[in-house]
């Protein structure tokens, strides 16, 4: 049971961080194609994003790595 939970968490961290990193990259690109001037404060902003963004699927594999061992 412990590995179905593990697997359907995994699932949904990667599903979830999927959409979320494509949300935030999509809005980088478009605020970078309306203010060219603005690429590179942008492009920092997004990477902060990104990096709060895997910061759940990390968590989450951890949690199921601790689910499986119980």
């Amino acid at each position: 049971m412990g590995a179905i939970a593990a697997g359907i968490a995994a699932a949904g961290a990667a599903i979830g961080a999927g959409i979320g990193n494509g949300v935030v990259i999509g809005s980088t690109i478009e605020g970078t194609a309306r203010q060219p001037e603005l690429g590179g404060s942008l492009r920092g902003t997004m990477f902060l994003g990104v990096g709060l963004v895997e910061a759940m699927p990390i968590i989450s594999i951890v949690i199921a790595f601790l689910v499986m061992n119980k």
